[in-house]
């Protein structure tokens, strides 16, 4: 079994097949029970964010694998594989291990060095443990991809060039005009509340957080004026175009699919605004929160995720980067030496199992043409020939364990199999992992195509 990975990303598609692609909280399920509908796939975990999509999955076939998850995204978006292949990069086995690790290490964010993309891969972990979609093989992937994030976080400043998405759009904003006095923020969830944390630390005064639900926004605002000070209040979506006619800046960051603010909400703001200063309006959403026909208006300046491709705020400092990347290597060493050495359990167990099968058969032998041995002799005898077998098989076990370690160990096994007429059972029996329960993952809310992308837009 091996992990097949199908993506898209801000590196690899622009904002609108993103945005087609984009897979909601809702929808999740439902995507990832399509997937496990493929006798190809026994696990899935869905990453859904406001840059990228990708389906890790658990295969024992590689091409009927990825028809499948191609047939399901496509199904959920309305595009067809040569539509999605463009964008698409697809990583196998040892190198989808990787790419996760470097997406925890918030190497591959578009603010590099960005926390928010760990509590994400989180939220996709656990949602695939209550959904049961994750077995095995998943579960130690994704608890160790919270750990090399939690590592990279610790131990280098990765994070000093950005703490996300939103501080680099909040200091857009300021560049072309904000006054960073009054703010509105649309959306209560995670991303909405980094946004109020944020603006109270450039010094936002008064703030309005707006949700579709009231009592979410009341109770993020609740949270923001008990942290920090801010004058705040939460308000429902119906207020919309009055708060945002006093704001400077407005953030835009819900998981809705389709438009939140329209252009006629927009219009109707700017008909009853007093401010000279333009209105900045930072969509973080993914699809888009904004009606892009807003930005046609006259006083209107609109920040998204595509605008934000490529700024220089979003690049870590070098030395940083590199050694986060070393870590990312040192912990996918580990992981694979981990992993080859599992496999190959089974095996050393059935050696075992088949040795200590045969010293109880000669035993019992023993004891039927020597009766006359007494119980002591008989044990002494037992002790021996079991100290003698366990000499035995104490070199070649050993041994084996540590080629599966290395390149194609896996034919170490084979060869033991195949020498002792070894059928060891499944590995999941031997070896399963400890499942680790959620408040363990931290408090962070050999194919043709192998590792390299379907295209060359994912560098």
């Amino acid at each position: 079994m091996s992990v097949l990975l199908f993506g898209v990303s801000h590196r690899s598609a622009p904002v609108e097949v993103l945005e087609r692609l984009a897979v909601s909280d809702h929808d999740r399920p439902k995507l990832v029970d399509d997937l496990l509908s493929s006798r190809a796939i026994s696990e899935a975990m869905l990453v859904s964010t406001c840059n990228r999509v990708e389906i890790y999955a658990v295969v024992d076939a590689f091409h009927p694998a990825l028809e499948a998850v191609g047939a399901v995204l496509g199904d959920h978006s309305g595009m067809t594989i040569n539509e999605m292949t463009r964008h698409a990069y697809v990583r196998y086995s040892e190198a989808a291990v990787e790419h996760l690790f470097t997406v925890a290490a918030g190497l591959d964010s578009m603010v590099v060095g960005e926390q928010q993309i760990l509590g994400q891969i989180r939220n996709a972990y656990l949602n695939a443990d209550a959904n049961k979609s994750a077995g095995r093989v998943l579960h130690e992937l994704a608890q160790q991809a919270l750990r090399v994030g939690k590592r990279v976080h610790t131990e280098t400043g990765i994070d000093r060039a950005g703490a996300s998405v939103v501080s680099v759009a909040l200091h857009r904003a300021k560049a072309v005009g904000a006054q960073m006095r009054r703010a509105v923020v649309v959306g209560a969830g995670a991303m909405g509340g980094l946004a109020t944390a944020q603006l109270a630390r450039e010094g936002v005064t008064d703030l309005v957080v707006v949700n579709r639900t009231v009592d979410n926004a009341e109770h993020l605002a609740g949270n923001v004026r008990a942290n920090h000070g801010v004058s705040v209040r939460g308000v429902g979506l119906d207020q919309l175009p009055s708060v945002m006619a006093t704001a400077d800046v407005v953030v835009t960051c819900t998981g809705s699919i389709g438009a939140v603010v329209s252009v006629g909400e927009v219009h109707s703001a700017l008909a009853t605004r007093t401010s000279k200063s333009p209105l900045v309006i930072c969509d973080l959403g993914l699809p888009r929160n904004v009606d892009p026909a807003a930005a046609r208006l006259p006083g209107v300046h609109i920040v998204d995720i595509e605008g934000l491709r490529g700024d220089s705020e979003t690049q870590a400092a070098e030395n940083d980067t590199l050694a986060a990347r070393g870590i990312v290597a040192a912990e996918l060493a580990d992981y694979l030496t981990h992993q080859r050495q599992a496999e190959v359990t089974p095996t050393v167990a059935a050696l075992r199992q088949r040795a200590a099968d045969v010293v109880e058969a000669e035993i019992l032998r023993l004891e039927t043409r020597l009766p006359e041995l007494d119980d002591p002799q008989r044990d002494e005898v037992a002790k021996t020939v079991r100290r003698v077998v366990d000499k035995l098989l104490h070199a070649p076990t050993v041994r084996v364990k540590q080629l599966a370690s290395t390149p194609n160990g896996d034919h170490y096994a084979e060869a033991l199999r195949e020498l002792f007429e070894l059928k060891p059972g499944a590995a999941e029996a031997v070896s399963a992992p400890d499942h680790l329960a959620s408040d363990q993952l931290g408090d962070f809310s050999s194919d043709p195509i192998g590792d390299r992308p379907i295209n060359q837009a994912d560098k």
